[in-house]
């Protein structure tokens, strides 16, 4: 019985994990282009966004070349923010990796990107993190639509995103 149960047991963990498929990024990205204020507009929610409503974040080059990120939200009333670093994996510029807590860093993969810039899909390999971005605090019926329509080709699903409160004050 203790050798069936060693035997199977790893079926069982194999079973149980979740495989994806490789998560495709847009092809490439210009850094200069993506730089400014992003609003989201939706997100997998996470114990470091909870609570949040009119979340933003805004990018800028720093004189190392890395890019500064400032995220800013309404918190139980209160403006807070989170200062973090990120940078380019490769020179698509389309897989970062940012960290707020430094040594530890997450990845951001920008999975869709308008022609101007104007909305971001962003999310990871893991599948766990998802966020919908945009440089208007809100987005058109038709722009949501499609978004949400891709969702599946990415391996995500639309049941769990949270739609940012977003009515402008900071």
């Amino acid at each position: 019985m203790r050798l069936l149960t060693l035997l199977l047991l790893p079926l069982f963990f194999f079973g149980c994990s979740t495989h994806y498929a490789p998560l495709q990024t847009v092809e490439k990205v210009n850094i200069d282009s993506y730089l400014g204020t992003w609003y989201e507009i939706a997100r997998y929610e996470h114990f470091f966004e909870k609570g949040c409503t009119n979340a933003r974040a805004t990018y800028s080059l720093k004189d190392d070349g890395d890019i500064n990120v400032l995220n800013e939200c309404i918190k139980e009333g209160k403006l807070s923010q989170a200062n973090g670093v990120a940078y380019a994996t490769d020179e698509s510029n389309s897989k970062l990796k940012v960290s707020f807590f430094r040594p530890f860093y997450g990845n951001y993969w920008i999975l869709m990107l308008g022609d101007e810039y104007e909305y971001a899909l962003i999310g990871d390999p893991s599948r766990e993190y998802l966020w919908i971005l945009s440089r208007e605090n809100k987005i058109s019926q038709e722009l949501k639509s499609s978004i949400l329509s891709k969702l599946p080709e990415f391996g995500y699903t639309q049941d769990k995103l949270l739609w940012t409160e977003q009515n402008g004050e900071l």
